[in-house]
């Protein structure tokens, strides 16, 4: 059912929200100080793609500087990803097929706005999630 989901998902949406993701890393990465971002933004842009069969979990282990990241991202690129979750998850939702679809895309809406302290895990990895709290 992942793998069902995925290609639907990859071929309404999935491709869109991570070229958008991945434009905003290579503009966040001319300079030095947005290469941070620009890495989350790559990674997010993984996630954007393939998103059935893996979770976003709290890195336990950021700090201060990913809630600093957070409000800079949420300014430069976050509220536009966000944008494009909201809309393109309302255009699915106007489908029965696609209402999975625009469900997931509203889960990534969060995300989409302050990505980092956050790890792509596999969603059986019980391991990644539990010591995540």
């Amino acid at each position: 059912m992942r793998l069902l989901l995925n290609i639907i998902w990859l071929v309404l949406c999935g491709f869109w929200m991570a070229f958008g993701y991945a434009v905003a890393g290579v503009v966040l990465a001319i300079t030095i100080i947005g290469i941070p971002f620009s890495i989350a933004s790559f990674r997010m842009a993984n996630f954007a793609l393939w998103p059935f069969g893996r979770r976003l979990i709290d890195e336990p282990t950021s700090g201060a500087m990913a809630g600093i990241g957070n409000v800079l991202w949420l300014v430069l690129a976050g509220w536009w990803l966000a944008l494009g979750h909201i809309f393109t998850g309302i255009a699915l939702c106007v489908t029965i097929v696609g209402i999975p679809l625009g469900i997931a895309n509203f889960k990534l809406v969060p995300v989409s706005l302050l990505p980092l302290g956050k790890r792509i895990v596999d969603a059986d990895d019980v391991y990644a999630f539990m010591h995540s709290r």
